[in-house]
């Protein structure tokens, strides 16, 4: 695909003067891909509320890949990649189509690096679980950007800026992770308890959030020099990675605003962002 024809596919997609708001969902057990709960209601009225998009791209803290890769498959998989949980989640399946054309264009945005393109992959449940609540109808193109997890923060912060103009051709990008994160940790015996967090684990949401809303994206690349609670909150940088193409993509107009900023077990937030 030259160019030109990127350019002919992606002004095909949709206005110019629609620009999609970029998300970071906090994804949680996957366990909310199939229940009526706070987090996935608000995910649902977020998917009617935001402007119908052409295709959906994620960033999923569940593909790490060495290189970078994207989604390229016509049909791509709903994979249950997990374990210990009811019959019922392992019976879910989210049909929605891929877009090899999108992958492709996508791919040729990226000049830092060489973006592969994958048909083996498919939808994990950072990406299922929250997508089919937004679109239940799996009427929406899906793909998967995958995480080269032997990259350092900025890495991620830069690749995506490289991807900023799907923004105003129909995609809606979401980062889907959680900024909080330290399974060891959780106190399982307070799971249901609403909004429940260890002391680190409100200091660094409370860090995190200002931090976003203030536009300081140094500090949020360089996290692990914020503090120590920094450590305990993210004893793996997995979760937190698609928090930073989030905030590659977010550009001088954008406005920030929180939502599902709950806290889980302890040790895992919920707190999802919205910009622009």
């Amino acid at each position: 695909m030259s160019l030109h024809d990127f350019k002919n596919w992606t002004d095909s997609l949709g206005e110019e003067d629609i620009k999609h708001p970029v998300l970071f969902i906090g994804h949680g057990s996957p366990m909310n891909g199939i229940e009526d709960n706070e987090f996935s209601r608000t995910w649902a009225k977020m998917g009617q509320e935001i402007t119908r998009p052409k295709a959906v791209l994620v960033i999923s803290a569940h593909w790490l890949t060495r290189g970078t890769h994207i989604t390229a498959m016509e049909k791509p998989k709903t994979i249950h990649d997990f374990g210990g949980f009811p019959q019922a989640l392992f019976d879910v399946q989210y049909p929605a189509k891929g877009s090899f054309e999108l992958a492709e264009a996508t791919s040729k945005l990226v000049t830092s690096t060489n973006v592969g393109l994958d048909h083996d992959w498919g939808l994990d449940h950072g990406t299922w679980t929250v997508v089919r609540h937004m679109y239940p109808n799996a009427d929406i193109p899906v793909l998967q950007l995958s995480i080269d997890y032997g990259r350092p923060p900025e890495y991620h912060y830069e690749l995506a800026k490289e991807i900023a103009s799907l923004r105003k051709k129909g995609v809606l990008i979401i980062g889907s992770g959680n900024m909080v994160h330290n399974l060891r940790m959780v106190d399982w015996q307070k799971l249901n308890e609403p909004n429940y967090g260890f002391d680190w684990a409100i200091e660094m949401n409370d860090i995190f959030k200002q931090k976003i809303a203030d536009g300081n994206h140094k500090a949020l690349i360089d996290y692990e020099n914020l503090n120590k609670a920094a450590k305990l909150a993210i004893p793996t940088p997995d979760h937190y990675y698609p928090l930073l193409y989030n905030l590659g993509l977010q550009d001088n107009n954008d406005t920030i605003s929180f939502f599902n900023d709950k806290l889980v077990g302890g040790s895992l937030n919920m707190t999802s962002v919205k910009i622009g």
